[in-house]
């Protein structure tokens, strides 16, 4: 974990609500691993107090990018950054996907829905990097709310959308669009980041089909090291069911390990 208070923000674009980031932070970016995510302080006063969570959507040696949605006060401050901005980041943080080995000619599907689909591209990256074969599948209510599609297929990804009212790809959650695909085949893994109705459900979905699946979770955090029990989840292990803190022991998880609400 490192703390880089001299952070910049060095690109932005923006669809609507959604914004990518690209962030000067070698300190962050060169130990970076899909899954993982950052704590980021949005203001330089007291209002929001606390750091915000968002999984890290590509790293390299020179720095990370995010990828959010605004969804209340903390992320709306945060868009009005600009190129040039000092940003202050604690990362990375938490436990991430883990790779299928040898990934070598393996398929895996990347279930993103909104903006989950942020750390599914720094994994799709790694995959394929591993020799794996992603197949990302994005789903959003409408056709704004996948802007990010072209940034995979320009990284050699192979994406297939759907959207909730039909206005682009196929017609329906995402999760039925991978409940169809996995009738007819079946990937190494799945991975999937989301709302946690979609996870949920997909949960259950890969399940029936005996597919290994990985769940990155969203909460509410407080600190994002595991000081402040502001984001447990109840997780079975081998001794039973227990509550774990999910920046800590997480933010993903074995399919089979998570205890639905």
């Amino acid at each position: 974990m490192t703390i880089e208070r001299d952070a910049r923000l060095r690109e932005v674009q923006s669809w609507g609500s959604f914004f990518r980031f690209g962030i000067d932070a070698p300190a962050v970016g060169k130990d970076a691993r899909p899954g993982q995510f950052v704590m980021v302080k949005v203001s330089d006063g007291t209002a929001p107090l606390l750091r915000r969570p968002l999984g890290i959507h590509d790293a390299d040696a020179g720095g990370f990018d995010l990828f959010f949605s605004i969804v209340g006060r903390g992320t709306e401050a945060l868009s009005r950054k600009a190129p040039g901005d000092r940003l202050d980041v604690i990362g990375a943080l938490g436990k991430g996907f883990t790779m299928p080995a040898p990934a070598e000619g393996k398929t895996a599907y990347l279930v993103g829905g909104g903006r989950g689909i942020a750390p599914l591209y720094f994994l799709a990256r790694e995959l394929a990097r591993a020799g794996a074969r992603p197949i990302v599948f994005y789903g959003g209510r409408t056709r704004d709310e996948i802007p990010i599609r072209d940034r995979f297929e320009r990284a050699g990804i192979e994406v297939r959308c759907s959207t909730d009212d039909g206005s682009f790809g196929f017609a329906g959650f995402v999760t039925a669009l991978v409940d169809q695909e996995l009738i007819k085949s079946r990937p190494a893994k799945v991975y999937a980041c989301g709302p946690d109705r979609m996870m949920k459900a997909l949960a259950g979905i890969t399940a029936r089909h005996a597919v290994p699946a990985e769940f990155s979770l969203e909460s509410i955090m407080g600190c994002g090291i595991g000081a402040c029990w502001g984001c447990v989840q109840r997780i079975r292990n081998e001794s039973g069911d227990g509550w774990v803190k999910i920046c800590e022991e997480g933010p993903v998880f074995p399919g089979e390990r998570i205890l639905w609400p």
